[in-house]
C-alpha cells in the first residue's frame, strides 16, 4: 500500500480506548503487512492479546494469541510474509472482561444455521446488558464480546426461521442495525463484524474510530495509521454497510453515544488490578 507509516508509536487519541481494532476493505487483493504492522505496534498499552483475521477462498484464516503484539514470535513470522487481501480485520486487547487466554482473543467466529460464517472484532465494555448474560454458558471463553456475536447468530437463526428462506444482505443490515441501537445503550460498542458479504462498522464514542478511503480500498482503525490528513473519524451512531471499498448502506444515528464516566473507568481500573494481582 502506498502509504506513509510514520504514527505506529503515536498515543491514542480520545482517552481509554480498552482495545484497538483495524480492518481493511476493497475490491481486490492487496498487501496490508505495513499498516498491520503499525497498528500491532501500538500493542505496548494493549498486552492481553492480538488476532489477525483475513477471508480468504470463503473461509476465514484466524491467528490470534493471548500475548503482546510485539512479544509475539507467530505474529512476528506471519508478518515477514505477504499478508494479502480484500478483508483483513486486526486486534489487540486491552482486558476489560475475561481471561488472559486464547479463547477469549478477538476474532471470534460462529456459523448461523444457514452455514453463514460471522466474524466480529470488539473495541469496547457491556457495562449493563442483562440479555446476554444467558450467553456466559454458551461461549468458548468469558468475554462481553463472545456473547454480542452469539446473540447477533440467535437474531439472524430466528429472522431466517420466521421466514422460511436465507435472509438478503440488506434485511441484514436492518437486522444489525436493531441489535446495535438496543445494545450501544450504556455501553461503549465500537465494531465490526463481517458476514461472508458485508462488513459492517460501528461507533458509538467520539474520536474512539477513524477511516481513510483512498484508491487502495478502505481503511479504519481505532487511531489514524498515518500522516494523511484524509483520516476523518467515523460518523458516530450510525452503522455502515461497507463491500470491495465502498460504502453500500448507511443507517441514520441513532442517540446512544457513549460517554466514559468515572464509574466505568473505576470498573476497568479493578479488573486491571485483579488481573496483576493474578500475575504476581
Amino acid at each position: 500500500m502506498l502509504l506513509q507509516y510514520n504514527n505506529c508509536d503515536k498515543p491514542i487519541i480520545g482517552g481509554e480506548s480498552m482495545c484497538e481494532i483495524f480492518c481493511f476493505n476493497s475490491n481486490t487483493p492487496k498487501q496490508v503487512n505495513e499498516c498491520l504492522q503499525c497498528f500491532y505496534n501500538h500493542s505496548e498499552e494493549h498486552p492481553h492479546g492480538w488476532g489477525l483475521a483475513n477471508m480468504q477462498s470463503n473461509e476465514f484464516v484466524i491467528d490470534k494469541e493471548p500475548v503482546k503484539a510485539t512479544c509475539s514470535q507467530h505474529l512476528k513470522h506471519i508478518l515477514s510474509h505477504p499478508v494479502v487481501g480484500k478483508n483483513v480485520f486486526a486486534h489487540i486487547r486491552l482486558a476489560t472482561v475475561g481471561e488472559i487466554i486464547s479463547p477469549n482473543c478477538h476474532p471470534f467466529t460462529e456459523a448461523d444455521d444457514n452455514n453463514r460464517s460471522w466474524m466480529l472484532i470488539h473495541n469496547g465494555t457491556i457495562f449493563d446488558c442483562p440479555k446476554l448474560d444467558e450467553y456466559k454458558d454458551k461461549e468458548n471463553g468469558d468475554t462481553d464480546s463472545e456473547r454480542i456475536l452469539l446473540y447477533i447468530i440467535d437474531k439472524i437463526n430466528d429472522f431466517e426461521k420466521s421466514k422460511g428462506a436465507p435472509s438478503t444482505i440488506k434485511e441484514r443490515f436492518n437486522i444489525l442495525l436493531e441489535i446495535v441501537e438496543d445494545l450501544s445503550k450504556n455501553n461503549k460498542l465500537n465494531l465490526m463484524i463481517y458476514d461472508g458479504d458485508l462488513t459492517y462498522i460501528h461507533s458509538n464514542m467520539r474520536d474512539s474510530l477513524y477511516y481513510l478511503k483512498n484508491e487502495d480500498g478502505f481503511l479504519v482503525a481505532t487511531t489514524p495509521l498515518t500522516d494523511d490528513e484524509n483520516w476523518k473519524p467515523v460518523e458516530l451512531n450510525k452503522l455502515f454497510g461497507l463491500i470491495d471499498g465502498n460504502i453500500i448502506f448507511e443507517s441514520e444515528e441513532h442517540k446512544n453515544e457513549f460517554i466514559l464516566t468515572q464509574e466505568h473507568e473505576k470498573t476497568i481500573e479493578e479488573f486491571l488490578n485483579s488481573i496483576n494481582r493474578d500475575d504476581t
